[in-house]
């Protein structure tokens, strides 16, 4: 049964003498594609930004190296983590502090971490780690400037860490199940940038071919924060190590991380609502993101044939991904039974794989989506979008080029348009925010508002709390339907200008609706402030363009993830495939 509309796919005779067949129409629509039970259901894929990143990086031979580590043997101090390429270097200056477990937390109204880090635009002297070194470790409280584009903070997951940096002090190797069961040493709780707190502006970087792409800087980031949780376990183990030996005079015998078992860690992060709103304030972005994915989508079913080298690839890549689904673990009731329901999609497509012959015919991975999409939840359906692209990269990892947007573009509002011209657009793509009954109970009954403390984006009850007058306007749905509403009332050949002028409060609202015009995939078609809104799909939409993996929601509003795991480590790129490990190796308990 299916879960999501679609659009009816025409019946043409097949190009370059293919066999005669259902012959794919393109993108998907939007009505199917932008609604937020989908977009809550997306995985990472070819186009998510860290893999674009790490094929770079291999491409352009980035060279890493660490030239300081000030990390005492108790773990304190700090390290830098320097990247050149192009004549260029970006460097992560990495503190490690003593943080008193009573002041470890992951919210974001925390004062203290375990460890802070920034990215600085450069190599940095000496002058400049001081002055980061009485500013980072204050994150929001401190001050920053233009020559850094990253600001971070991480806290450790406490029992591996210590159950890693154990084991290896004795010289042993971490149990691998421990390591499946949290999949990181440190999680980040935050991860600033584009001129936050006073961080350059992307302006300052977006010319710069390897940080042209979105949250490039941010994802090099936690690259190299990974690479640092790492070094500093092995460096307490063997710190560990030298005290015992001074006590008891035996040897040494410290070990370090197995390669095959040091790739199954991965960076966690905590995120929360800050993020969620990202999506409604960026429709521009939005819209590239996703009209890049559903473009590679359609390339691929639009193949007349599967090569045989990419019904090889499928398979593989089909019994990892149900490995990696094997290894998701979360606490949330809601997730883990769509889980549970991914992994009875994935077991069904391994059938339907065994059987022989299901990608053997005209627009095999046509066929294969639309069966998926009668067959399969929402889960399934868009891991499946995932998988059938992941064996065509030189088909689709050019579309990562687009993925970036100028949004001053479309910032002016035309206001030559006739007031009857604009109820002609927001009929045409607003059909459904106009069909919702927003005096319906609960079609409010939320309000966004930004937090006075921490300058971050909350959630409200409108009728529970104080501070719906200060609410952020993210409820396109029924703004449109207001603006749609007052103009009915104003003469059809008036100037959209004369309009705003005596009604400005409808001025955000207008260059929405204009900006969808050219911009299809641009507006979440859902009630932003109803009853039934679930803040996660938002977190997930957005992570799932990162490249994150094993969401395990909290609670409606805040998830944790993990990234880069299963990823080469910066000293192993240059002989390791650099996009080869998004899903989980079949071969990695051998290899351990």
């Amino acid at each position: 049964m299916t879960t999501g509309d679609r659009a009816p796919l025409p019946r043409a005779e097949a190009p370059d003498g293919a066999p005669t067949g259902h012959v794919p129409s393109g993108p998907r629509p939007p009505v199917q594609v932008m609604r937020l039970a989908r977009l809550g259901a997306f995985h990472q894929s070819r186009l998510s930004f860290m893999r674009a990143l790490m094929r770079r990086m291999k491409r352009d031979a980035w060279r890493f190296d660490r030239p300081v580590w000030a990390i005492d043997a108790e773990g304190f101090g700090h390290a830098v983590y320097r990247v050149r390429v192009d004549g260029r270097a970006y460097s992560l200056v990495c503190f490690s502090h003593d943080l008193p477990p009573e002041s470890r937390s992951d919210r974001v109204i925390a004062e203290a971490w375990d460890a802070t880090f920034a990215l600085f635009d450069g190599a940095p002297t000496a002058a400049d780690i001081a002055r980061l070194e009485a500013n980072v470790p204050r994150q929001e409280a401190g001050r920053v400037s233009d020559r850094e584009l990253v600001l971070s903070r991480a806290n450790r997951s406490v029992r591996l860490f210590d159950h890693v940096v154990g084991r290896l002090a004795e010289g042993r190797q971490p149990d691998r199940a421990e390591i499946e069961a949290v999949g990181y040493l440190m999680r980040t709780t935050a991860v600033y940038g584009n001129g936050k707190f006073g961080l350059a502006d992307r302006e300052r970087v977006c010319d710069r071919p390897e940080l042209a792409g979105p949250f490039r800087a941010e994802m090099l980031a936690v690259y190299l924060i990974r690479a640092f949780t790492v070094d500093l376990a092995e460096h307490l183990a063997q710190a560990r190590d030298q005290n015992d030996r001074r006590v008891d005079g035996a040897p040494g015998r410290a070990a370090r991380l197995d390669p095959a078992l040091r790739r199954r860690l991965g960076v966690g992060n905590s995120t929360g609502l800050g993020m969620a709103p990202f999506l409604v304030t960026h429709p521009q972005l939005l819209h590239r993101w996703i009209a890049a994915r559903e473009e590679a989508l359609a390339r691929v079913r639009a193949l007349p044939r599967a090569e045989d080298g990419a019904k090889t690839a499928f398979h593989d890549i089909v019994r990892r991904a149900r490995a990696g689904v094997a290894d998701w673990r979360t606490g949330d009731e809601r997730q883990a039974a769509r889980t549970a329901d991914l992994a009875a999609d994935l077991a069904r497509l391994a059938e339907w794989l065994d059987e022989g012959g299901l990608l053997d015919g005209a627009y095999p991975w046509d066929a294969l989506i639309r069966r998926g999409e009668d067959s399969f939840t929402l889960e399934g359906q868009e891991m499946l979008a995932s998988l059938v692209i992941e064996p065509h990269g030189p088909l689709v990892d050019d579309l990562t080029t687009r993925m970036a947007a100028d949004e001053t573009i479309g910032f002016r509002i035309d206001g030559a348009l006739s007031c009857g011209a604009m109820r002609d657009l927001i009929a045409m793509h607003y059909d459904w925010a106009l069909s919702i009954d927003y005096a319906a109970p609960g079609a409010q009954d939320h309000f966004w508002y930004v937090s006075e403390e921490k300058l971050e984006p909350r959630l409200g009850r409108r009728r529970q709390e104080p501070g719906a007058e200060l609410e952020q306007p993210l409820a396109v749905g029924r703004d449109v339907a207001a603006l749609d509403r007052d103009l009915s009332v104003w003469p059809p050949e008036e100037p959209l200008a004369r309009f705003l002028i005596e009604r400005p409060e409808h001025r955000h609202v207008a260059r929405r609706v204009q900006i969808l015009a050219d911009h299809p995939y641009a507006e979440i078609r859902d009630n932003l402030v109803a009853d039934a809104l679930l803040p996660i799909d938002l977190l997930r939409c957005k992570l799932s363009f990162f490249g994150a993996t094993r969401f395990d929601p909290r609670s409606d509003r805040w998830v944790r993830i993990t990234m880069y795991q299963n990823a080469p480590y910066p000293e192993e790129l240059a002989d390791m495939p650099a996009d080869d490990w998004a899903y989980p190796p079949l071969d990695g308990a051998e290899d351990i």
